[in-house]
């Protein structure tokens, strides 16, 4: 059980921030668009330059090499990305459960990508990315462009998973109803402040 940490963490325009996600604590980051929330995701991941330090318990993103550090935090964007022509060539196993839980079945693994709507590919880029057991996960928007029945099943499988496993989450949301479902702690970047609000 290790906690997502950054201090005097600077990118661009942005920072200097300090934040600690708990083990097994979802906190949800808003704000208006353009303020800087996806970019801060991603250099959290280190996939864009920043200064300042990140750490997953004890292990600093700095001593880690980028894709260890990128497999145990683990960024999900608002769309997915997919290298091959195939769903099942992104997988090295199938969950039946998981897959079915989210309303796929095997036959899912010979589809071609590019049949899949933008919906089906994030929700199988969450699949894709929970079968990677992350220590953290990083959700910029996951749920987008799912629908509303989705969506739900979604956050249900990612808070089983979350409290399960009590892993940080770091999920960017702008969905009032979404944010008071999920959130344990909600943070407002404003002004290039991070603003905690009250429950």
């Amino acid at each position: 059980m290790s906690a997502l940490k950054i201090s005097q963490f600077c990118l661009q325009h942005l920072g200097p921030f300090d934040l600690t996600v708990a083990a097994g604590e979802c906190l949800v980051l808003s704000g208006a668009s353009g303020t800087g929330k996806s970019l801060l995701l991603r250099a959290i991941a280190d996939l864009i330059p920043h200064q300042g330090e990140a750490w997953l318990g004890e292990q600093l993103c700095a001593q880690t090499r980028p894709e260890t550090w990128r497999y145990d935090v683990s960024l999900l964007p608002a769309e997915s990305q997919w290298w091959y022509d195939t769903i099942g060539e992104h997988f090295t196993q199938y969950d039946e459960g998981l897959f079915a839980a989210l309303g796929f079945d095997e036959a899912v693994l010979a589809w071609e990508v590019s049949r899949c709507s933008t919906g089906e590919r994030q929700r199988l880029a969450m699949i894709r990315m929970l079968q990677q057991q992350p220590r953290a996960l990083l959700l910029d928007e996951p749920t987008a462009n799912v629908d509303a029945g989705n969506t739900q099943q979604m956050e249900a499988i990612i808070r089983h998973y979350q409290q399960q496993q009590q892993i940080p989450v770091l999920w960017v949301s702008h969905q009032h109803e979404q944010i008071r479902r999920i959130a344990d702690r909600h943070v407002i970047l404003k002004d290039n402040q991070l603003i905690e609000q009250s429950r």
